[in-house]
């Protein structure tokens, strides 16, 4: 038998032991479990967050913007409706937002910037 398949055998004979029996099978249990909340405590309403007005920004500075005002769930839009990817964020200038300025959002709200390449204007 040529080394290569030796080692190959080897390995395989390995990952199997390693994997030890299948589920179900001889020497196993299985136990399905379930966790049930017992708090009686009411739930604090979610944190809300004024959004920042950052139109007419370099992108990099609005996403800065947003993140000092607790809002982190940036959604990135190409405003010439050409589907590019907002890659280095200082060649890009802020042309809106969704929900717009002022508007008093939940901290894990989408928040929609939309940008044209600072070359596009």
């Amino acid at each position: 038998m040529s080394r290569a398949k030796v080692t190959t055998l080897a390995a395989l004979a390995f990952a199997l032991v390693a994997c030890g029996a299948p589920p179900g099978g001889p020497g196993t249990t299985t136990s399905t479990s379930t966790l049930t909340s017992t708090s009686t405590s009411k739930s604090e309403p979610a944190k809300r967050v004024k959004v920042p007005d950052v139109s007419g920004m370099d992108h990099q500075d609005a996403q800065n913007a947003m993140q000092k005002a607790g809002l982190y769930n940036l959604r990135e839009v190409d405003g010439t409706g050409q589907g590019r990817m907002l890659v280095i964020d200082h060649n890009w200038v802020q042309t809106g937002q969704d929900p717009a300025a002022g508007t008093e959002v939940a901290a894990d709200a989408v928040i929609t910037l939309t940008a044209v390449k600072k070359t596009d204007r």
